[in-house]
């Protein structure tokens, strides 16, 4: 069975590296590039539409019918959207941390921009750049040279500076194409096997309990509207789940794809 993984917003598919090598004895496993990230394209247009025909197209290329569809953070969007418009070809889809949450029910678009826009960081040196993200909470302890290297893999480094592969720009357009996303009724709509992992730590702050009760929320909706859906919550993990929890996460899509048959 053909697994496609999707990054997040301003990741890449590098994001995978240390969960894709234990799924390949379970499926062909294809890790994706979205427009404008990593190693692919960066046009000037980002609407959802686009970046869903952009995931029929690699499988149309790949001679894929029909594909088990995986995606974190906003990929998880892109994996639902697809699945909602394309029902014949996404044969289940995995939601890691992310597309169960109507952000446009929970703030204004003022607010989202405010607290979702990314911080200036283009011409930061490198080393600069790497002592900072190396105090990531907990990051600390996963760090290492694979990881450092799936980070840097975001950025452009030129003459010992580092510039995002995503713009600013590009960044909010995606945003905004999130913040319009008609989740509930997608959730709705969904026919295919969906499982949903979340992740769940105690908060650190007062805008971190917000977004874990918005969470618990989502997962509630899914649990309602998703016909063939399957919730796991992953306990102490942070949002990047296939950086921290490559293994547990590999198993639960590989258990999950074993029930499909």
């Amino acid at each position: 069975m053909p697994l496609v993984l999707l990054h997040g917003l301003s990741s890449n598919s590098r994001i995978w590296d240390l969960t894709a090598p234990l799924l390949t004895e379970h499926f062909r496993v294809v890790a994706v590039d979205a427009r404008g990230h990593g190693l692919s394209d960066k046009p000037s247009s980002y609407s959802a539409a686009e970046v869903t025909g952009d995931l029929g197209g690699v499988m149309d290329h790949l001679h894929l019918d029909r594909a088990v569809v995986a995606g974190h953070s906003w990929g998880a969007s892109v994996a639902l959207q697809f699945a909602a418009e394309n029902p014949s070809r996404a044969a289940a889809i995995a939601l890691v941390d992310g597309g169960i949450m109507e952000i446009s029910a929970r703030m204004s678009w003022e607010e989202a921009e405010r607290q979702m826009r990314p911080p200036e960081i283009d011409g930061v040196p490198v080393e600069r750049f790497l002592s900072f993200a190396r105090q990531w909470p907990d990051m600390a302890d996963l760090w290492n040279d694979q990881v450092q290297e799936m980070v840097l893999s975001n950025f452009e480094v030129r003459e010992g500076r580092i510039y995002r592969r995503l713009t600013i720009a590009n960044h909010m357009k995606i945003l905004r194409s999130m913040y319009e996303n008609e989740t509930s009724q997608m959730l709705g709509v969904i026919d295919c096997p969906a499982l949903v992992i979340i992740a769940s730590q105690e908060p650190s702050n007062e805008l971190a309990g917000r977004w874990m009760e918005w969470r618990r929320e989502g997962a509630k909706q899914a649990e309602e509207k998703l016909r063939r859906g399957r919730l796991i919550w992953m306990e102490d993990t942070i949002h990047d789940v296939p950086v921290q929890r490559p293994r547990e996460l590999a198993e639960a899509i590989i258990g999950f794809a074993d029930g499909l048959a």
